[in-house]
């Protein structure tokens, strides 16, 4: 059996009003929808640059018939509500349809603004930027904006293919397409900005800071643990195990520490035990505990 031992523990909060969270969300979620609107129709639709999956395919049939944006941005997502619904749960769906009404109506009302920028580069990057963020803000408060999402979820389910791989393929040829369109240029143009939105998606969500978890496997398990709570001021979780191999009970210290941190830990380590055992990876999400309260010495 696996005991452990928590060598700091956080002043446990209390959860806030279900309502309050709730409109926490939504204000995040329309913000984001704003800002993939401005970029949307800022930078990117003037400068002939489209972006991935539904919205990719709602700004060339918007081009191709002269309707606006917003219109095909509603139309060609509202399948996918009633699937998500369905398939996926209601709090998903009913997210994701207030995103999407926000960004068509915001993306309607921005139609008589003129672009800021008419080089195709400066609008793929800061398109981009945007636009990542936008998309961002909704998918980290449980929302999405694109109903292809919804299809690679279902998809994902039946293949041997994460989320990520099916929204990449259907991209491809999405992308792809606005070669045939706009021209090849363009098309280079539109990967850009995917790349660099698709890059943002992952800061805002992730967060700044990537967290990594750390494992320690050491005689001076207590040494190391005390040096990280003074120096890095991050607690320690002290593992009781056993070797497979020589059947020797080992202490293990589990830890969670920012990407900044890694070589200072590094340096602790080898400081009391040059021999440990140390395992580090990447964490998406950490909540609770102390870990955004430290006072590195």
């Amino acid at each position: 059996m696996l005991a452990a031992t928590q060598t700091a523990r956080g002043r446990p909060h209390g959860p806030r009003h279900p309502a309050l969270r709730w409109l926490q969300r939504l204000v995040f979620m329309a913000v984001g929808a704003a800002l993939a609107a401005v970029a949307l129709e800022i930078f990117l639709v003037p400068n002939h640059i489209i972006d991935g999956g539904v919205t990719g395919i709602s700004i060339m049939l918007s081009d191709w018939t002269g309707w606006r944006l917003g219109i095909f941005l509603f139309l060609l997502n509202a399948p996918f509500f009633l699937i998500g619904y369905q398939q996926i749960g209601r709090t998903f769906a009913l997210s994701t349809l207030f995103s999407v009404v926000i960004l068509s109506g915001l993306a309607s009302l921005l139609v008589p603004v003129p672009g800021i920028t008419h080089d195709p580069l400066l609008a793929a990057v800061f398109g981009g930027i945007l636009l990542g963020i936008g998309v961002g803000l909704i998918l980290r408060n449980g929302g999405s904006s694109d109903g292809l999402d919804i299809v690679a979820i279902l998809i994902s389910r039946h293949v041997p293919w994460s989320i990520g791989q099916v929204i990449m393929f259907f991209n491809i040829f999405i992308l792809g397409s606005a070669g045939f369109v706009y021209g090849w240029d363009h098309a280079m143009y539109s990967l850009i900005a995917y790349f660099i939105a698709f890059k943002a998606i992952d800061v805002v969500v992730a967060g700044f800071e990537e967290t990594k978890s750390v494992w320690i496997i050491s005689d001076l398990c207590d040494d190391i643990g005390e040096a990280m709570l003074h120096r890095l001021g991050r607690g320690v979780t002290y593992l009781h195990g056993e070797g497979a191999f020589s059947g020797d009970n080992k202490k293990v210290l589990f830890s969670v520490i920012s990407r900044l941190e890694e070589a200072k830990l590094k340096t602790i380590v080898e400081d009391i035990d040059p021999e440990a055992f140390i395992a580090i990876a990447p964490i998406a999400e950490v909540r609770g505990g102390r870990f955004k309260k430290r006072s590195i010495h």
